[in-house]
């Protein structure tokens, strides 16, 4: 029996995947011990974890609103977070490394602490990505605007300063690129198929593309409208009042039944000219409501993203990050959906009418399915890092 230890940060997109992926692991006898966040202590210790808290440490946990939502794509901010997160795990986690005398970490790609954790100790380690891999050849899927070239180039010397931090520390890390890059030198979880992934024939072996992990829906949803359209740009950056009005708007005089998800962060009285065939919800079940929707409108997050693809609904896309810029690309590389070019009624009415109309969408969203369900799941994960335990 190996002891196997996981980070993550504290998202359930990112979480949610890894769950049977531990069930897999305790069922073939591994220990299991998770460093994650109260919030997602029940689930992690439902799924047969050993559960510890990192909530007193996290340094994204004290930003404000404003602030959060800029994590990501203000990589001076990004960089501060991770490296202040790192710093205050590092004493705690390491003297518990000494106890618990891990085979293997298995760390998100974005929980960078893991991974630093893990090179400095020399423990094995097992990167764990929601995302797309990354090389040379994927990375042209998501070309940076030049504005946001720009902002890079001149948030590097915070950036470098905050690495200066982890070196002090000593942790072996040269530029900030050893602790956000893909290394594809180490074991590599990936939660999608080959081929959603793109370029995934230029990856090495020991990367494992083994599909989205699905959670089973937790209600019905009654299908009552010709067709089924679900809105939803996501649970983070959704304060997006005009774009709801206007997709409103775009469905009201249809024989849809529209559902449309606006999150807690927009008061759903100040929404205009509802009609009978639209829902507004803070909340859904997306799950069960992708089940039997015929198109989605989403921001395109991956896990979003990979979950309407799962059910064969074609997607409408308006991506707000260059991350969700890539998923958007691929999905229209391969056929199965649209990205919107304006936000007018006519023009969201107009995408959603030829999604739901021209079959050949559809057709490429099953072989898009198909290929998830082909994967391999948590079974090919749990391989992957039984394989970096036995390279030790």
């Amino acid at each position: 029996m190996a002891t196997i230890v996981f980070f993550c940060i504290p998202a359930h997109g990112h979480t949610n995947p890894t769950l049977n992926v531990v069930r897999e692991l305790t069922a073939r006898g591994h220990r299991v011990v998770y460093y994650s966040y109260d919030d997602f202590r029940e689930k992690l210790e439902d799924a047969g974890a050993e559960f510890i808290s990192c909530n007193g440490f996290d340094a994204q946990m004290h930003l404000t609103r404003e602030e959060g939502a800029k994590v990501g794509s203000d990589l001076a901010l990004s960089a501060r977070v991770l490296v202040d997160t790192t710093l205050a795990l590092d004493e705690p986690v390491c003297r518990q490394m000494e106890q618990l005398k891990p085979d293997c970490i298995v760390a998100d790609s974005m929980a960078v602490w893991g991974k630093a954790v893990a090179k400095k100790l020399g423990i094995p380690y097992v990167c764990s990505t929601t995302t797309f891999a990354f090389n040379r050849e994927s990375a042209k899927i998501m070309p940076h605007s030049l504005k946001e070239t720009l902002s890079m180039i001149t948030s590097m010397g915070k950036v470098n300063a905050q690495v200066k931090r982890l070196k002090q520390r000593g942790y072996p890390v040269k530029s900030i690129l050893d602790l956000i890059g893909s290394d594809e030198t180490v074991h590599t979880v990936v939660y999608t198929s080959p081929l959603f992934q793109p370029c995934a024939e230029t990856f090495p072996e020991h990367f494992a593309f083994v599909g989205p992990s699905i959670r089973p829906a937790r209600s019905e949803v009654e299908k009552t409208g010709e067709k089924l359209v679900y809105i939803s740009m996501g649970t983070v950056n959704n304060d997006m009042l005009p774009l709801y009005q206007a997709c409103i708007e775009a469905v009201k005089d249809t024989h849809w039944q529209v559902i449309l998800s606006v999150g807690d962060q927009v008061d759903a009285g100040k929404l205009q000219k509802l009609s009978e065939n639209v829902f507004v919800h803070s909340t859904v079940d997306q799950i069960a409501v992708l089940e039997k929707a015929d198109a989605f409108l989403t921001h395109c997050g991956m896990n979003s993203a990979s979950e309407g693809l799962y059910f064969g609904v074609p997607l409408v896309m308006l991506p707000q990050t260059s991350e969700q810029g890539g998923v958007a690309a691929r999905v229209e590389q391969l056929g199965a959906g649209l990205r919107l070019k304006k936000t007018t009624p006519e023009v969201i009415r107009g995408t959603l009418e030829t999604v739901m109309n021209d079959p050949s969408y559809r057709d490429n969203v099953k072989k898009i399915a198909e290929s998830f369900r082909a994967s391999g799941g948590a079974k090919a994960a749990a391989d992957c890092i039984e394989d970096c335990l036995r390279a030790k």
